[in-house]
């Protein structure tokens, strides 16, 4: 047994997350959505861990292209995480437009973005979402703060002043 969904969500909505946008290149397209759930795996093999909702575009394109690319958006960005948010358009190469895109074999990096470029690993399907862990192929540190969400909007991470 398990806690009442609603409560889950509520206690969720607590938790600051990096906002991220996860890319994927090959023969499934060149496809883009924004995502909260990402974390480092292990750093040995650098390592990463994704999840996408199993029925979307975006989860279907990264297990057939077995590569995808993680940006974690600068605090800036909130334009480009609305743009990629929600259903995927009929031409998901259409999230790109106006974007200057920095080529991956993995998935286009994102401006100013830190990027972790993966090879797909594994994958699993675990209630609604699919859990993807990629090895970490290729990495931009972009240096900058990154944009967080938290209790259904974005923010913008400051040092704690002791």
């Amino acid at each position: 047994m398990s806690v009442d969904r609603d409560v889950f969500l509520a206690a969720m909505r607590q938790v600051a997350a990096t906002v991220t946008v996860v890319t994927t290149d090959g023969p499934a397209g060149r496809v883009g959505a924004t995502v909260s759930a990402f974390t480092s795996l292990t750093a040995d093999p650098p390592s990463v861990l994704v999840c996408l909702r199993s029925d979307s575009r975006i989860a279907r394109a990264v297990i057939e292209n077995r590569a995808f690319c993680v940006n974690v958006l600068p605090e800036d960005a909130v334009d480009v995480a609305q743009a990629f948010a929600g259903p995927s358009p009929d031409t998901p190469s259409d999230r790109f437009c106006g974007l200057a895109v920095t080529h991956s074999d993995q998935g286009p990096i994102l401006p100013r973005a830190t990027a972790f470029s993966c090879a797909l690993n594994d994958q699993m399907i675990h209630g609604s979402h699919a859990i993807c862990i990629g090895s970490v192929l290729d990495l931009a540190n972009a240096g900058e703060k990154p944009l967080t969400y938290l209790s259904g909007s974005y923010h913008i991470v400051r040092p704690h002043e002791s």
